[in-house]
């Protein structure tokens, strides 16, 4: 079903994809601008070649937010914040796949509702992580407690129709 589901989104990058890709494409080694667009390229098969653009403004920005650093030759890696803030946003994710698991599972919950809360979950998600480096701790956190509530509810709720 999300296989469905992404086929309908096609190419349409996700707002704030572009901010999680260059994030965990720094995770591994130090790029320049050129070549994390080649390796978007390459690793979509070629359905999303992000633009300069798109890509030295993101730079700059995640420089100015702290989340990368510029080493030698034009390159740029992953600081330690950006580290910390993408395994938040590994951990967030995490939880979130977990409970769709559990929805994903009761079989009285139709498609057109799974699909639905995929695409929100997706929307917050991408909201989130595009505004991550801007909040504070404890609105992250409270973005947190609220989603977890909120899926909580959901997943009560879905078994007390059974």
């Amino acid at each position: 079903m999300s296989e469905s589901w992404l086929n309908k989104v096609g190419s349409v990058i996700p707002r704030g994809f572009s901010r999680y890709f260059l994030l965990e494409a720094l995770k591994e080694k130090s790029l320049t601008g050129k070549q994390i667009i080649d390796l978007a390229n390459e690793k979509t098969g070629g359905r999303w070649s992000p633009s300069p653009g798109l890509i030295y403004p993101l730079i700059g920005r995640l420089l100015d937010e702290g989340l990368i650093e510029e080493v030698s030759d034009g390159k740029y890696r992953i600081s330690k914040k950006g580290k910390s803030t993408l395994g938040e946003l590994d951990s967030f994710n995490d939880y979130v796949k977990k409970q769709l698991d559990v929805v994903f599972r009761l079989a009285n919950i139709g498609e057109f509702l799974a699909s639905d809360m995929i695409e929100r979950v997706s929307t917050i998600g991408n909201l989130l992580s595009s505004n991550v480096g801007k909040m504070t701790n404890q609105e992250t956190e409270k973005y947190k407690n609220f989603l977890k509530s909120e899926l909580e509810k959901l997943e009560k709720s879905a078994k007390s129709k059974k």
